[in-house]
């Protein structure tokens, strides 16, 4: 962060300062929310939680080296009190970004957004020093903490923003406001809580509504409720996807044996090829979306074709490919799971399982509970569950209780009968049966939201001698 001493940090929060000596001693230092994450210089925040108070680690915190914490009462060592932590960590990112001027990039969508926000870092990074959200965290605390990384040798920072409901991409933006926003696709991610598909774009729209008028909407071409979104800003469109109208777009799409994708980028100043290391057909989308933002600050489309083939995957359990050292290949895409992202993750399953199978190889569906689908969730389950069936997959593991049975369900009905479907009841239970009936040439995938855990399958799955392999 940008040196700022306690008094300015109490000016912008609206704080008051409580055992202070020098208030004109400067944060040097990251702003941490994890007393084991503080460096000498570093800023303390100490947020409430369900189970653990960081007030409770405020002494320890001073101890190693904090300048002070940012509470919500006094703590006995230096501090700024303010009413709303999560609201003053906001206030502080808000001054900072206003101090520095540098590029904001905000990235929305309901599927996609850690693995496009990985790849514009990657490619921005090619033009200049670049901030970006580690994983996703996307919330109010997320993405002021993210902001606070940035110094006044930032050129871009890159900001995943995630909602779950009107007004939270809208608050977001305000604490750090996009001069480009990229709206990647309007799915039924947290249906259950925001009532429908309409009301999703209404929430995710409101990052394009945030531009300035010299600002840019990026936007998915390929996605009607997306593509709509032009009518609700200010700033100028970019249309990115295989539309024929896309500025931003992808012709003569293909995948390797393994599923990963290729494809000729053409954008309004020139073509490039692109041969990507991730996995899986959907990553093209997150591609172009990337493309288009580098290609708006000035990357060439030859340099752009060459960062996203050299690319790779910043963010853990998100298509992680580990191949056993008796051939049996482990997908770990377990971060999180919603309808539109499951769906991604069986085609490039499907994909992969193209060249085993011709060795008799086997390909492995494990998955779990998509979580807050409301009155959908039952559809989406067996949708799922259907879907393993029609893509060929060889064995569909459910793991869980009533979610996982509603996937085996919908795959019964599609017609998996026999072994080709399970239900067990947790994540070892599916560790046993992998480990009894994989043979080499398999393919696994495993998926489920993240409250299921079930990254534990893949690392016991992948684990020799009780350490996990690299």
């Amino acid at each position: 962060m940008i040196e700022l001493s306690l008094a300015e940090i109490a000016a912008v929060t609206g704080g008051q300062q409580y055992d202070i000596p020098d208030p004109a001693r400067a944060v040097t230092g990251p702003v941490v929310i994890d007393s084991r994450e503080v460096r000498p210089g570093s800023l303390f925040a100490a947020l409430p939680g369900d189970n653990v108070d960081g007030h409770d680690y405020a002494e320890r915190a001073v101890a190693a080296g904090a300048v002070a914490v940012l509470a919500s009462r006094p703590v006995g060592v230096p501090a700024v009190v303010v009413d709303d932590v999560v609201a003053a960590l906001g206030a502080l990112a808000r001054a900072v970004v206003a101090k520095l001027g540098t590029t904001v990039v905000g990235l929305t969508g309901s599927a996609g957004k850690t693995s496009t926000k990985d790849l514009i870092a990657q490619l921005l990074q090619g033009l200049g020093p670049t901030v970006w959200t580690p994983g996703s965290l996307n919330n109010e605390i997320g993405l002021p903490l993210t902001a606070l990384r940035a110094d006044a040798g930032t050129r871009h920072l890159v900001l995943e923003m995630g909602a779950r409901g009107i007004g939270h991409i809208r608050y977001l933006a305000e604490l750090t406001p996009p001069r480009i926003g990229v709206v990647l696709n309007v799915g039924t991610a947290h249906v259950g809580e925001f009532g429908g598909r309409e009301q999703i774009a209404v929430a995710k729209g409101e990052l394009v509504e945030a531009l300035p008028d010299d600002g840019v909407a990026v936007l998915n071409a390929d996605d009607p409720l997306v593509r709509a979104m032009s009518s609700r800003t200010k700033a100028r469109t970019v249309l990115f996807g295989e539309a024929a109208d896309a500025d931003v777009r992808a012709v003569d799409v293909r995948l390797d044996a393994m599923g990963r994708p290729a494809f000729t980028l053409h954008t309004p100043t020139g073509c490039g090829e692109v041969t990507m290391q991730l996995y899986g057909e959907h990553h093209v989308s997150n591609a172009l979306a990337a493309a288009a933002v580098a290609h708006e600050l000035g990357m060439p489309a030859q340099d752009i074709a060459s960062a996203l083939s050299g690319a790779g995957q910043l963010s853990r359990w998100r298509m992680e490919v580990t191949e056993r050292a008796d051939g049996v290949t482990v997908v770990n895409d377990a971060y999180n799971a919603n309808p539109e992202s499951m769906r991604a993750a069986l085609r490039a399953l499907a994909a992969m399982g193209e060249a085993s199978r011709a060795q008799g190889g086997r390909t492995w569906a494990v998955l779990g509970r998509m979580a807050e689908l409301g009155e959908e969730s039952l559809a989406e389950h067996d949708a799922v569950g259907r879907l393993a069936v029609r893509l060929n997959v060889s064995k569909l593991v459910a793991v869980g209780d009533r979610e996982a049975a509603w996937l085996q369900m919908g795959a019964y009905n599609e017609g998996s009968w026999g072994e080709e479907s399970v239900h067990v009841s947790d994540a070892q239970a599916a560790v046993d049966l992998l480990r009894s009936e994989l043979r080499p040439g398999d393919v696994v995938l495993v998926k489920a939201s993240r409250s299921v855990g079930l990254e534990r399958v893949a690392e016991q799955l992948l684990a020799v001698d009780g350490e996990v392999a690299g």
